[in-house]
């Protein structure tokens, strides 16, 4: 069963639990408008659903809900900012503003984001980016709990979900946002699909044994037994990317990669490289922007393949959820909907009074 829930409501709710779990008015209002931000984009795996992690991670004190984003190094055109373990959604952006300046003042900046929590849908900093006029590509590694990721031709994960995303501005119409897992699908679309009770398509799990599997639970199951893993996409190609962003965002701009080893609280930390480019800086500006502009409408208006719809690019399929969802209410599956509600009445909140909510 899945049940609606419009926007706001839903935020509201996702405020309430988070206050609740000891996060202060401002970044319970932040992350809250992230996480339905995710689900009305259709990332269903970056919405509300991590209200359990974070709740967890507040009690255990991995995430320091007061913690705001410092400068701690400053070379003009790049930049490293420590999010000290702060929300993802209050220091990412705090740490985008600091890039967005400096590419304004030089062409081209580098940010380097160390110790965020889970920073959610990267597509909401590329955004952030092209809302300013600036090309940004972001480079994430995944720490804070064991590998989950196993890298193309191995049995067992060495690696995590490692986002890699860009976003391009397009001059009077909607952006280009590539945002994408390098894995063959994200952890919590496998924890939605482990809620809803649905198998995962093909390709995308392997069991315990390193063989091929369609169902969740080998990832969300018995938690004292042996765990399955995700599989990057592409085969090597994704587990390339997959590499990289680890270098760059874990080793590079985290001093933290997957290979040094975390003995805390089970939690997400995300550390981020995102660069960020002035279009004019390299070309002239109309010119670069009209032919933006071609290449994106080439692309739709490409003739589709039977039983597809129409051909689209980055940026519409998420475009496209927020119309239907606005208009509908976010799809919540059973499973998403009760774990918010537990999760809140054990930090003492009335859960008839938390589903009146909504």
């Amino acid at each position: 069963m899945t049940k609606h829930v419009q926007a706001e409501p839903l935020s509201a709710l996702a405020r309430t639990i988070l206050v609740a779990g000891g996060a202060p008015e401002a970044e319970a209002t932040a992350v809250a408008r992230h996480l339905v931000d995710a689900n009305l984009a259709g990332h269903d795996s970056h919405g509300v659903g991590m209200i359990p992690t974070y709740t967890w991670s507040l009690k255990c004190g991995a995430c320091k809900p007061e913690a705001h984003a410092e400068l701690i190094s400053d070379r003009g055109a790049v930049a490293v900012v420590d999010g000290k373990l702060g929300f993802g959604q209050v220091v990412g952006p705090e740490a985008m503003e600091i890039g967005i300046a400096r590419a304004r003042e030089h062409g081209i900046a580098a940010v380097a984001l160390r110790n965020a929590h889970h920073l959610g849908r990267i597509g909401h900093y590329a955004e952030q980016a092209v809302a300013a006029g600036l090309i940004s590509m972001h480079y994430v590694n995944v720490v804070g709990h064991p590998p989950q990721v196993a890298p193309f031709g191995a049995a067992e994960p060495q690696l995590n979900t490692n986002p890699y995303c860009c976003g391009v501005p397009i001059e009077g119409g909607d952006p280009i946002i590539l945002d994408m897992a390098t894995s063959t699908v994200a952890l919590g679309k496998v924890r939605e699909a482990h809620a809803r009770g649905d198998q995962v398509p093909e390709g995308c799990l392997v069991d315990p044994e390193g063989r091929p599997t369609r169902d969740p639970s080998v990832m969300f199951g018995d938690p004292r037994g042996p765990k399955g893993a995700l599989t990057a996409f592409g085969l090597h190609k994704g587990y390339g990317l997959s590499l990289i962003c680890d270098l760059l965002g874990g080793a590079l701009a985290g001093d933290w990669p997957v290979s040094r080893r975390y003995d805390g609280p089970a939690t997400v930390y995300n550390h981020m490289l995102a660069i960020l480019l002035q279009p004019d800086a390299v070309g002239d500006p109309e010119q670069v922007h009209a032919h933006f502009s071609a290449l994106a409408e080439t692309m739709r208006a490409t003739r589709p393949a039977e039983g597809v719809e129409r051909v689209m690019v980055a940026g519409d399929p998420e475009r496209a959820a927020r119309i239907e969802r606005n208009k509908h209410g976010i799809p919540l599956a059973d499973g998403t909907w009760k774990g918010m509600l537990d999760v809140g009445e054990r930090l003492g909140l009335d859960r008839v009074e938390l589903e009146a909510m909504v």
